[in-house]
């Protein structure tokens, strides 16, 4: 798969940034986007409808309560490194957070924003993707 983050940087004569300096929230910001994509991808592959209805079934993925779920279904998935990413996003420090979730559900999903911005940065799409995927067998169980 190509490594957008890298034909980005090399496009516009960014410099490497060591991963492991990047804040948590820094991880969840982009990953936030990438999580996105994925679901939106996924809604429109699935046939032309209008608007209102993609954002509809975009929505029932792409929302605190789910991502939590997602979060907690992989924690059992992730690798020593993956787990750490999560851990620093999950308990990183918030200024704000979803009034249509509890606390603890909007740092779950911080961290698993923060998980898939760091396999994004990092060029390991396919492991987003698979994480992904799996999450979503194990969610319609």
């Amino acid at each position: 798969m190509t490594d957008l983050p890298a034909k980005i940087k090399e496009q516009f004569e960014i410099k490497d940034t060591d991963i492991n300096t990047y804040n948590p929230l820094t991880l969840a910001f982009i990953g936030d986007s990438v999580y996105e994509t994925i679901v939106r991808t996924m809604v429109v592959s699935k046939g032309n409808k209008s608007v209102n209805a993609l954002a509809k079934d975009k929505n029932k993925l792409v929302n605190a309560k789910t991502q939590s779920r997602i979060a907690e279904i992989l924690t059992q998935y992730y690798t020593e490194e993956e787990a750490d990413i999560y851990r620093r996003g999950k308990n990183a420090k918030t200024a704000n957070h979803s009034k249509s979730a509890a606390y603890s559900e909007y740092h779950r999903a911080t961290g698993l924003e923060a998980v898939f911005g760091y396999l994004y940065l990092t060029g390991k799409l396919d492991r987003c993707l698979e994480l992904f995927k799996t999450a979503l067998e194990k969610l319609d169980d």
